[in-house]
């Protein structure tokens, strides 16, 4: 454990140990998530700045709990989920047919990967997907590191404004749909929730689920044509597919660390922390630690599911990720079963990774193939 200079300027503890990481994310007792997630990488999100009413991901103890328990039943309890898979593969499936239709090749993150992530979470808030270009500027500038403070606040207002109209239609006239339930689940909770609480939360879900899962799908992807022996795997053994989708969370754990803060004085492993430093532990690095994981390096199927801390760990854990894992198994099951020989259109060393932003990944993926078969 070392202490490190971050690209927004902060010191900071640098956490990488699988039972580091997991102590730290586990107790916000002693490293709060008060400063948000990713105020070393992103300048517009300063770990002091002030707290935006309704800002439950900086938020810790009853006040966090009191969010979860709005917006977890609204998309996380195993009957929304089974709910959801139909609809998540429907989406899908009808992608995969749009661009085989047009021929190959195609940049597979922006005409698979994100309509199909933006389509899923656009359904599942009853937003329509024609509206998709409001919620993707947002995403590209919430999660870019080197815009402002100032200009995100702008960027955020018209999706604000947007969310704002929704809450009032679906308050007007509710559905079942998740924001309807964080509506009703928000009517109900000590205290109840404001409108701003619940565009907050609503809003927060749009962005958060459009591009960080696409960027997993496609990143997922590279990494198996880069391995065909694992594509050819899923296609021959459909039952893989689970542990596959735990596998991949443990290998590519998308993103670059999360922030937190020591609220006493206290020591880890052995190092002592003094109240007020920032601590960021690196998943990634967690998640390929050889003192947890058997040749962590190796894309293993066979691995079982691990206790991968790809979501996180602990009450901060990812609200959303069950929609990831739908939308991951989407992919897994479905590419290697419909495009056998799905392949990259360029040679891997041409491949632009994204630079300045949370959200790791190819910037582009081209990909062509010879045939895509019928589901």
């Amino acid at each position: 454990m070392v202490k490190v200079l971050c690209p927004t300027g902060i010191e900071a503890w640098l956490v990488t140990r699988y039972a580091d990481v997991r102590a730290v994310m586990g107790d916000p007792v002693r490293f709060s998530n008060h400063p948000g997630q990713a105020g070393h990488i992103q300048r517009n999100s300063p770990p002091d700045a002030p707290m935006m009413e309704g800002a439950f991901f900086r938020m810790d103890g009853p006040d966090h709990v009191r969010f979860r328990r709005v917006f977890a039943p609204a998309i996380s309890t195993i009957k929304r989920v089974e709910q959801f898979q139909p609809l998540v593969q429907r989406i899908f499936d009808e992608r995969l047919d749009e661009v085989a239709a047009s021929g190959g090749p195609i940049d597979f993150h922006e005409d698979l990967s994100k309509p199909v992530t933006t389509a899923v979470i656009a359904e599942l808030l009853g937003v329509p997907y024609a509206d998709r270009a409001l919620f993707q500027r947002t995403a590209e500038v919430l999660f870019d590191g080197t815009v402002e403070a100032e200009v995100l606040q702008q960027s955020i207002m018209p999706l604000f404004e947007y969310m704002y109209g929704l809450l009032v239609r679906r308050k007007a006239e509710p559905g079942d749909d998740v924001f309807s339930v964080m509506i009703e689940r928000g009517q109900q909770a000590s205290p109840p929730m404001t409108d701003i609480e619940l565009i907050t939360m609503a809003a927060g879900l749009l962005v958060a689920g459009h591009d960080t899962t696409a960027s997993l799908i496609t990143y997922g992807t590279l990494a198996l044509l880069q391995d065909p022996e694992r594509y050819a795997e899923l296609r021959e053994n459909p039952d893989a597919v689970p542990n596959a989708i735990e596998e991949m969370l443990r290998y590519l754990s998308n993103g670059t660390g999360l922030l937190r803060v020591a609220t006493v004085d206290t020591e880890l492993a052995g190092v002592p922390i003094k109240a007020g430093d920032y601590v960021v532990v690196a998943i990634h690095t967690a998640n390929h630690d050889p003192a947890q994981f058997d040749h962590p390096e190796r894309l293993d199927f066979e691995r079982g599911r691990t206790a991968h801390l790809g979501f996180g760990h602990g009450p901060h854990q990812c609200v959303g990720q069950q929609i990831a894992r739908l939308e991951l198994k989407a992919a897994l099951s479905t590419l290697p079963r419909r495009v056998p020989s799905l392949r990259l259109a360029v040679p891997f060393e041409q491949i632009e990774f994204k630079q300045h932003t949370t959200v790791v990944g190819p910037q582009h993926l081209p990909v062509t193939w010879d045939e895509v078969l019928p589901s």
